[in-house]
């Protein structure tokens, strides 16, 4: 895709978003069942995916561990960006690579240390790209790429969170 074509795709969106802000405003979802044997069955837009333990925390290794869709869609959504931002200022991109690493200590998740925190402490985001663009508009290339790419941002900010249940019963009273 070209530049030009990227501006026309998306200028009747930012002008509509420049008239009309609730309009920008889309409720993301995603949905997973409760499957047995300790895992969750989640919808993506092109498969199902079965979550469960990481081998760390006793799973089999069979199934996908959330903490790796957390770091692929990370990479997923930075591979985008970087792509989007490139076609926009011309920067020409042979080949590349994006690579989202995060430190987890598993002490935390299983309860092994109160003083370890549960999650990953750290993450990293890497980019080998083939491309003659000058160092100048790699730095800009990157910047704008951090700044546009919705998954990073959201790690950064830590989104307000809600969690809330609703029980059905069975009538079962085992």
């Amino acid at each position: 895709m070209k530049a030009e074509e990227l501006r026309a795709i998306q200028a009747p969106l930012k002008d509509r978003y420049r008239e009309q802000p609730e309009a920008a405003l889309v409720t993301l979802k995603a949905e997973g069942r409760i499957e047995k044997g300790i895992t969750c069955a989640v919808q993506t837009g092109k498969a199902l995916v079965e979550a469960g333990l990481h081998p760390a925390t006793g799973g089999n290794g069979l199934s996908a561990c959330s903490g790796n869709m957390l770091l692929e869609a990370l990479a997923a959504c930075a591979g985008v960006t970087l792509g989007a931002v490139a076609t926009a200022i011309g920067v020409e991109i042979r080949k590349g690579t994006v690579r989202a690493e995060g430190d987890l200590d598993f002490r935390g998740t299983l309860g092994v240390s109160k003083d370890t925190p549960v999650g990953l402490q750290r993450v990293r985001l890497l980019f080998d790209l083939e491309t003659d663009a000058t160092e100048e508009l790699l730095t800009t290339l990157l910047r704008l790429t951090e700044r546009y790419c919705v998954v990073y941002q959201t790690l950064r900010r830590s989104p307000e969170i809600s969690i809330s249940h609703h029980v059905t019963h069975s009538g079962n009273k085992n």
